[in-house]
């Protein structure tokens, strides 16, 4: 009988939510099996409970945000021993999924967590640094820039300006550490003003009120720079965001989205709204994520990307759906919300 291990289990399309027992996967090729210490709560989450997106097979585990210690290592691996802590970018399948004791981790994927930093630090960066990255250098899920760890990408944009709809949530942080790296100047983020010095912190030159209509934004933006604003990240993407956000952009901007656009592009004119979708497990965003990983280590560990603040879960398992309630009624703001599986009871 193979080994059991706990999961937390969404049981039905629109379900609930209630832990249980399966069987731990053995990696195959290019995989590794990995004893999950910290998964990170992202709000796809709670809309896919809400809504019933992305997941066809139930019961379903959720969750995309490991970090962990390798316990098995797949045939064709020789970058990952057994024992090296890592963390990795999960999938919406119950093998690959993060809400659960052990883990399938795709090697390309997954990096190794340096000594300086925990494990609850290295689950709150997968999913937020992958969409954003995504939707500034993919493509096909992006603007198409030329990302800062491949040649002749670092520092590439710089004077060119760049506005960030919520700086303060998990995918804003990364743009603004991205776009950082990029060059892009100014960094122009929005967020509630408690949250003004975290975010220069990360590389915003200037915070603006989140409450801030589109007109006193666009003034405020206007004050800053005069150059034409040709990217606008939107990490909140509702439709009161998105609406300010194309307010905002040049005549030939890109309006980078994580929901499907509710702006109607102009006909016959340049500007472009464009959701992003930063799964590394696609074919499209594959070269993309396996160059990102082979420096993402090592600009954790000298402290050119910083992880996300968070909060940890009580009980294991048993603490992720209030905190996916939480989350649902706007209730956290600037954390990542981290359960630790092993605490499960």
């Amino acid at each position: 009988m193979s080994q059991q291990q706990k999961a937390l289990f969404l049981q039905s399309k629109q379900g609930q939510f209630a832990v249980g027992s399966r069987s731990i996967p053995k990696p195959g090729r290019g995989e590794l099996l990995v004893k999950i210490y910290s998964a990170a709560l992202n709000p796809v989450d709670y809309k896919i409970q809400e809504s019933g997106i992305f997941v066809e097979t139930y019961p379903a585990i959720l969750g995309v945000d490991i970090a962990g210690i390798v316990d098995e290592v797949g045939e064709g691996i020789r970058t990952f021993v057994k024992g090296d802590k890592v963390f990795t970018h999960g999938s919406f399948s119950n093998d690959q999924a993060a809400f659960q004791q052990f883990t399938l981790a795709v090697a390309e994927f997954t990096a190794k967590i340096p000594e300086n930093l925990g494990y609850d630090d290295a689950a709150t960066i997968p999913l937020g640094f992958d969409t954003a990255s995504a939707g500034l250098y993919s493509d096909v899920y992006g603007i198409g820039l030329t990302p800062p760890w491949a040649e002749g990408g670092f520092k590439k944009y710089s004077g060119n300006p760049i506005v960030i709809m919520g700086g303060s949530s998990s995918v804003g942080s990364y743009v603004i550490q991205l776009a950082r790296l990029s060059g892009f100047s100014p960094i122009i983020a929005t967020a509630s003003p408690k949250h003004e010095a975290y975010i220069k912190s990360l590389g915003a030159t200037h915070v603006f009120d989140r409450h801030l209509s589109a007109d006193d934004l666009k003034a405020a933006v206007s004050k800053v720079t005069s150059s034409p604003v040709e990217v606008v990240y939107d990490a909140i993407s509702l439709p009161g965001t998105q609406q300010v956000g194309w307010s905002l952009l040049g005549p030939k901007g890109a309006l980078i989205l994580t929901l499907p656009a509710s702006v109607k592009e102009d006909e016959g004119k340049e500007r472009r709204a464009i959701p992003t979708f930063g799964n590394p497990h696609v074919q499209q965003n594959k070269s993309l994520y396996s160059g990102s990983r082979a420096k993402l280590g090592k600009w954790v560990e000298d402290g050119t990307i910083k992880p996300n603040r968070h909060e940890v879960l009580p009980n294991g398992l048993e603490g992720i759906p209030k905190g996916l309630e939480r989350m649902r009624r706007g209730e956290v703001s600037g954390i990542k919300l981290v359960a630790h599986p092993q605490d499960t009871k």
